[in-house]
């Protein structure tokens, strides 16, 4: 009898065990995304997922996410390290009446804290909110991509402390800040990077600052200054 009371409380455990260790083997360092792909598939190259939400929980801490084949790819909130690469390919992601991609890292155990955005087209599609919204990080780089049509917000919008480097990227037709470096502890790089037709081209508040601005071209805004404070609301 207490053999067989033993085993049944033993049986929880092992149970636990076994959904961790799943827990653990599902997540690769490099995924993949198909347009059509499923994201109840293990996003390996062979079955690839179908979004970049449904990949990032199937990706590993500081793992990258790849881009099979051009599509739209959803929105997406990031909360560990990791890096999104549409390179070669037509990878697009529809923001309309949301953010597009969200960095939001504040796992202690995640010492990097470090987002890299290459190859993507930010759509919002004439609704959305910010095309990057950076809350914390860490360091984030966003590299050859472009960030249009948000017009409800701001193109890139960092407000949590981190330091953000954008190069060769354009960012355009945006009704708020093409840029915005808002709050104390926020360092933003800027290289050859586009910033035209938005409502705003760059702003800064409230000790944001941009530390370098290289080879850029700042046309058509509306205007350059502080944001307003519905900007800063969003």
């Amino acid at each position: 009898m207490r053999t067989s009371q033993a085993l049944l409380s033993a049986v929880p455990l092992v149970l636990n065990i076994l959904v961790i260790s799943s827990s653990i083997q599902a997540q690769a360092t490099r995924t993949w995304v198909s347009g059509v792909g499923d994201d109840v598939n293990p996003c390996s190259r062979t079955a690839p997922c179908k979004t970049f939400a449904g990949a990032i929980s199937k990706t590993a801490r500081g793992g990258e996410i790849n881009v099979l084949d051009p599509a739209g790819f959803g929105a997406v909130t990031i909360t560990k390290s990791i890096t999104i690469d549409g390179t070669g390919t037509f990878a697009a992601t529809l923001g309309s009446t949301v953010n597009g991609i969200i960095i939001n890292i504040t796992d202690a155990a995640d010492l990097a804290k470090t987002v890299r955005i290459r190859g993507l087209s930010l759509n919002g599609a004439g609704s959305g909110l910010q095309g990057v919204k950076v809350i914390a990080a860490s360091k984030v780089v966003i590299e050859n991509t472009v960030i249009d049509g948000f017009r409800d917000g701001v193109g890139v919008a960092v407000v949590g402390a981190a330091q953000v480097f954008i190069k060769s990227t354009v960012i355009r037709n945006n009704s708020g800040a093409g840029i915005i470096v808002a709050s104390a502890g926020n360092q933003v790089a800027i290289s050859d990077v586009a910033v035209i037709f938005n409502g705003t081209g760059l702003a800064t508040s409230a000790g944001g600052t941009i530390v370098s601005f290289r080879n850029n071209i700042i046309y058509g805004n509306k205007k350059d200054g502080e944001p307003t404070s519905s900007l800063m609301q969003r």
